[in-house]
C-alpha cells in the first residue's frame, strides 16, 4: 500500500511540473484561449493535442508534452482560471488504476497578475452519457489545483470547478472538453 501511494505521489508530482514551469515563467495570459461572449459565458473550449498550433509554442512544456492539452480559460469576479488536461491512462494502468486524466487549473488575479495558490477547489463533471461525477476535491500542487479523474467514454464533457480562494469569494468556472 505504501509503495502504491508513493508511486501515485510521484506521478502527480511529475504531472504538476509543466504547470509549475508555466507559472514560474509568468505565462498567465491565455487570452488566445478565451472564448467568452459579453455575458461571461463560454463556448466549447476542448482542444485536441494535434490541433495545437504555434500559438501554444510559448507555453514552456505544454506543446512538447504530447498528451497535455489546453482546455481553456474563464474569468469570474476578477480571477482567471486556466485549465489543462493530461492523459495519464498508461501510467495509471501500470499501477492497476482506472484513472485516465489529470485535470489541472491555475488561477490568476486579473488585477495584480499574481498567481493564486491558496484556497479550496472542487470539480464536478458531466459525461457524454449524462452521468455526473463529483464533487472531487482538487489538491493544491505547485502553482495549480489538480484532480485525477476517469473519463470513460468518448464525447463531450462539461467540467465545473467551484472555488473559495484566498479572498473568501465563491466562484464557479465551467469548461468543456471533447474526448476523442
Amino acid at each position: 500500500m505504501k509503495t502504491k501511494l508513493l508511486m501515485i505521489s510521484a506521478v502527480l508530482f511529475a504531472l504538476s511540473l509543466p504547470m509549475s514551469a508555466m507559472a514560474a515563467n509568468g505565462h498567465n495570459d491565455h487570452d488566445s484561449h478565451d472564448s467568452h461572449d459579453s455575458h461571461g459565458e463560454h463556448a466549447d473550449q476542448g482542444h485536441d493535442a494535434h490541433d495545437q498550433h504555434d500559438d501554444h509554442a510559448g507555453h514552456e512544456g505544454m506543446s512538447a508534452e504530447g498528451d497535455m492539452v489546453v482546455v481553456g480559460s474563464v474569468t469570474e469576479k476578477g480571477v482567471k482560471a486556466m485549465a489543462h488536461m493530461k492523459d495519464v491512462r498508461e501510467a495509471m494502468a501500470d499501477m492497476g488504476m482506472n484513472i485516465t486524466h489529470h485535470f489541472m487549473v491555475a488561477f490568476v488575479d486579473e488585477q495584480s497578475g499574481d498567481q493564486i495558490e491558496e484556497g479550496m477547489a472542487a470539480l464536478k463533471f458531466e459525461g457524454p452519457q449524462g452521468t455526473t461525477e463529483g464533487p472531487i476535491k482538487m489538491m493544491g500542487m505547485e502553482g495549480h489545483f489538480g484532480a485525477d479523474i476517469e473519463l470513460e467514454h468518448p464525447g463531450h464533457y462539461k467540467l465545473k470547478v467551484g472555488t473559495k480562494l484566498a479572498d473568501g469569494e465563491k466562484r464557479q468556472f465551467e469548461f468543456s472538453y471533447e474526448l476523442k
